[in-house]
């Protein structure tokens, strides 16, 4: 059974922590809607979904993939790199621990879970405004035991790694290459997204699909032409806070 931990939306929403795009107003009512359309479609595809409810004074707590990433062996609880968000691990700590054993980042480091690609025993973490390099050496002590090899990536222009390439399958990428170094992944297969859609790297598979935004219908059929079942969400609201469908849920 796929576990997804997901939580509801916060309505503080609109005084998210925004980085690299303007502020415009949410529609909370419409976050919630869109939200609810994304828990469905976990369900749809054979996920046991745990709805965390709302934390009202925790803006971005919608966004749970940044408190933690999940191994075989363990989870990761991270430190947010937004002071305001690193209250949110609390309630991740308590949803987490029924299904791994925990690990935990600790000060000075600060990591967002956005910005960790794992691909088999190689993870890769963005260095971002929201992650830096004591986190990088934080992870290397605590996963080698676990055989985790621990890559730091230069990046720029978007908020975390995820946002630029996240994992299709075990040898393929969709990526946005003028976002970050594309060196650490040479070696394998990348689907770029079309260059009128720039945020369009960021998918979720799960189950044999994939969850993708509606928003960008030119990347989506690049994937659709390799053969990918595309699970459609309309995620335009979360957006608004620099949201994607990898931030609202942690697989397990």
């Amino acid at each position: 059974m796929t576990v997804a931990i997901t939580r509801d939306v916060s309505p503080r929403f609109n005084e998210c922590e925004i980085t690299h795009i303007d502020r415009t107003p949410i529609d909370v009512d419409i976050a919630r809607a869109q939200h609810h359309e994304y828990v469905q479609a976990l369900a749809k595809i054979g996920c046991q979904v745990i709805e965390l409810p709302e934390e009202r004074d925790l803006p971005d707590s919608v966004f749970v993939e940044d408190a933690a990433f999940i191994l075989d062996e363990v989870a990761v609880i991270t430190r947010p790199g937004a002071a305001s968000r690193q209250p949110e691990t609390e309630s991740i700590i308590r949803a987490l621990s029924p299904h791994r054993a925990l690990v935990q980042v600790t000060a000075p480091a600060t990591v967002d879970g956005g910005d960790v690609l794992v691909l088999g025993h190689d993870i890769y973490v963005g260095i971002s405004t929201r992650s830096n390099d004591a986190a990088i050496h934080q992870l290397r002590e605590l996963l080698d035991v676990y055989g985790y090899k621990v890559t730091g990536v230069e990046m720029h222009d978007c908020l975390h790694l995820k946002t630029a390439v996240t994992k299709v399958d075990d040898m393929t990428l969709l990526i946005n290459p003028n976002w970050l170094d594309t060196s650490h992944f040479k070696d394998l297969d990348w689907i770029e997204v079309d260059p009128s859609e720039p945020f369009a790297a960021n998918c979720l598979p799960v189950n044999g699909q994939i969850i993708y935004p509606t928003s960008f219908p030119k990347t989506r059929a690049k994937l659709e032409a390799r053969g990918y079942k595309i699970q459609a969400v309309t995620v335009d609201e979360l957006a608004k806070a620099e949201g994607a469908v990898t931030c609202c849920s942690l697989i397990i």
